[in-house]
């Protein structure tokens, strides 16, 4: 105690602190004793002794650059309990169990949240009143309940700390209103120094923090966002994704990664795919139940586990050094969040691969989704996917602009530890674009975004254009015979040239800089990098197989197969389609399943379809395997696992009840189409459904009739051509019905 005494003395005198400080060398041997450490990183002394100075600080530190111990060594050496305020109870509970490993007391730090009974809140007061907790966890919800607030301000804080605090901005990728009220609750529970800290933060952030919490005359202490053992690379996210990520965790089998999706769904399904191709994998996404969430931590913090499946609720201060890898199975909504997210990999200085699957339909789905919120809510949204999408295409070297993106200038040409930069594409000049470019942006008066600048110079006569004009212009149409990518990617280099900027408070107005005024009265070369490809694949989505242009490895195999199912059709007198349809034969025919279980495996065939027609064909590819001597390939054995998700099992269940089909949609938050979607996969995969209830409810028998007997005589089952032939009378979404009875009745 006499300790803690002596450091409170030399706390509240900043001056004589700093002097003992330098004569003592007192920070290093608490840092030794406290935690075993010898030196500290980066920033972290001067933000502990502008934190005992008394002092509001704000702390930019990327993961793992050691932002706890800025407030932990602090609220050891300082009198009273440091408050921490984060956001989520696995990253408190992570954090508190590390704290006691290194005192022989265990409450020297506690946690109050939803998680606790009333006896453990008892206990932890007990343990604040006594003296003996010096960092208290809480949860913004949390700090905000009367009951805690009285009991707070009993208590002597020695300061707040409020981690993770990007969650404050709306320009951050995690924000959560409650954090905007922060600053309100502490300054009614006593007004102590505060430090604000974040992984991941752009200068609009940065601000936006600051105001909120009412520090903007903290001392700034900004390290560097560079992690130069990270990996970065981004592929095209196509049909075979799924194998693609089970190759790569099956050849790094002793290696810790962790698996990004964006939804709980996808998540549990992927995990299951991980799981049937024998990898041990677990899943991690806040719907589950808070113990298994928990239990499922734990197994790969303590190496039971090698992968977890996570959506973003997953790795928030998790202090997990040997992450080797970190995928993105789908693009992130923002760059702040894939930051900190791939931020999790190679945490102790070594190898750390960031893989991201892109696909541009994706970010378009995720600018749908944002439909019906505020239009602020919406523009910010639109622009955070728009640097996103930047990022994903361009060819320049990513470590240059995802630092760009937070700031900070990266000199180099490349960095050697990225796909752009180890595959570097040829570069072209560009002199003339630029340019142009700048032109139009000065003669806008700086007023406009991007699409509008290169809308202009492409001569589009679009509605904003004709009301501003802007089709008047001398260099209106001067650029078509170039594409809208590469004037984005002459846009996009601009910027990070320093010849452009970005006006992120007016959503993303582009600004002609000093240097880009300088350029225009002085051009020199400059050289452009086109954007990386990205060619669109139907495949993607997870909707039934449709037909098109064969693309089997065995064309022989194929045309056989195809063969027997016209005979099989004559025989059963129903459609060759609602047999097997063309991608499930062309799956048949590349990876030659000879087994009931192997031809489940293949897409667009479950059980039901399997036992009705398969045998024929298992017998056919079994001969023309032994004939040919055809040495099958040793195929990942990436299961579908549609038949078994929950979400399928709960619209049959449903289905089976008779609940109808727009109330199934409601309960479980899916637009209609996209319920007929899952309904349209459970059927084609051979499950049976009856949906006649609900056919009869809204529609007509003889419409029914009348689109139920065009399938039976259509030789496909294309919806385009479907909607072609009957569509002045019906719509899509009757025809998609009935369909959906024909397929079950006739196939299944």
């Amino acid at each position: 105690m006499h300790y803690f005494k002596t450091i409170l003395y030399l706390c509240y005198n900043g001056t004589h602190l700093e002097k003992t400080m330098a004569k003592t060398d007192f920070l290093t041997d608490a840092l030794q004793k406290n935690f075993g450490f010898g030196t500290f990183k980066g920033n972290q002394e001067a933000v502990i002794r502008n934190v005992l100075a008394g002092n509001d600080t704000f702390v930019l530190m990327p993961t793992g650059g050691g932002k706890s111990l800025c407030y932990q060594l602090p609220a050891l050496l300082m009198e009273g309990t440091a408050i921490v305020i984060s956001p989520l109870i696995a990253l408190m509970k992570n954090q508190v169990d590390a704290m006691r490993n290194f005192s022989e007391d265990n409450g020297v730090a506690h946690f109050i949240n939803s998680s606790l009974n009333k006896t453990a809140i008892d206990q932890v007061k007990e343990d604040i009143i006594q003296g003996k907790t010096k960092l208290l966890y809480v949860a913004p919800e949390s700090l905000t309940k009367e009951e805690n607030i009285e009991f707070l301000r009993q208590v002597p804080v020695s300061f707040y700390a409020v981690d993770e605090a990007h969650c404050i901005s709306e320009w951050g990728h995690d924000f959560r209103p409650e954090y905007r009220r922060i600053r309100p609750i502490i300054n009614e529970i006593a007004r102590r120094p505060l430090i604000a800290l974040t992984a991941t933060a752009t200068p609009k952030v940065q601000h936006d923090i600051q105001k909120n919490l009412g520090m903007m005359n903290a001392q700034v202490f900004k390290s560097s966002f560079n992690r130069s053992n990270l990996y970065y690379e981004v592929r095209q996210k196509d049909k075979d994704i799924d194998k693609e990520i089970v190759k790569y965790v099956k050849n790094n089998p002793v290696k810790s990664g962790i698996i990004y999706c964006l939804s709980r769904k996808k998540v549990e399904d992927f995990t299951e795919i991980l799981k049937e191709n024998k990898i041990n994998a677990l899943a991690y996404h806040a719907g589950m139940d808070s113990q298994v969430r928990s239990k499922n931590q734990d197994k790969f913090l303590m190496e039971e586990v090698k992968v977890i499946v996570a959506t973003i609720a997953f790795g928030m201060g998790i202090d997990k050094p040997d992450v080797r890898y970190v995928i993105h199975y789908d693009i992130p909504k923002s760059l702040e969040g894939y930051y900190q997210e791939t931020g999790r990999a190679g945490r102790d200085g070594g190898e750390g691969k960031c893989i991201v699957f892109y696909a541009n339909k994706d970010l378009n789905k995720l600018e749908k989704f944002m439909q019906g919120k505020p239009i602020s809510e919406q523009e910010i949204g639109k622009q955070l996917l728009e640097e996103t999408r930047a990022y994903a295409e361009t060819s320049v070297c990513r470590r240059k602009v995802l630092l760009h993106y937070f700031g900070e200038e990266y000199i180099e040409d490349n960095c050697g530890n990225c796909d752009n930069c180890l595959n570097p594409k040829k570069q072209v000049e560009a002199k003339e674009l630029l340019m142009s470019v700048l032109e139009t942006v000065e003669t806008l008066n700086n007023k406009f975004k991007a699409d509008h600048i290169i809308n202009i110079l492409q001569g589009k006569k679009t509605s904003e254009i004709l009301l501003y004009e802007h089709d008047e212009l001398e260099m209106f149409g001067t650029g078509e015979a170039e594409d809208e990518k590469t004037w984005n990617a002459v846009i996009r280099q601009a910027m990070i040239a320093g010849y452009l900027d970005k006006d992120i408070e007016n959503y993303g107005l582009l600004k002609l800089t000093a240097a880009g005024k300088q350029y225009l009265a002085n051009p020199t070369s400059f050289k452009l990098t086109k954007d990386n490809d990205f060619e669109e694949d139907d495949g993607v989505e997870e909707t039934p197989l449709r037909g098109g242009a064969a693309c089997a490895v065995d064309p022989v195999l194929y045309s056989i197969m195809k063969d027997l199912r016209k005979k099989l059709s004559k025989r059963k007198e129903v459609p060759p389609y609602v047999i097997f349809q063309d991608p499930s034969l062309e799956a048949m025919a590349t990876t030659y399943p000879i087994t009931m279980e192997e031809l489940q495996n293949i897409p667009g065939v479950g059980a039901g379809k399997a036992k009705r027609y398969g045998q024929e064909f298992i017998d056919v590819i079994k001969r023309h395997v032994t004939e040919n001597e055809i040495d099958r390939p040793e195929d990942l054995r990436v299961r579908t696992v549609a038949n078994r998700s929950k979400l399928k099992v709960s619209i049959v269940q449903s289905i089976d009840r008779k609940v109808a089909l727009d109330d199934i949609a409601m309960t479980k938050g899916l637009e209609f189409n996209e319920l007929l979607d899952e309904i349209e996969a459970i059927v084609y995969s051979g499950t049976k459904i009856n949906i006649d209830y609900f056919l009869n409810e809204i529609m007509d028998e003889d419409p029914i009739e009348d689109i139920y007997s065009y399938f039976k005589e259509s030789e496909t089952d294309e919806l385009e051509t479907a909607i072609d032939e009957l569509s002045t009378d019906y719509t899509e979404e009757e025809i998609r019905l009935v369909r959906i009875k024909f397929i079950s009745e006739m196939a299944n």
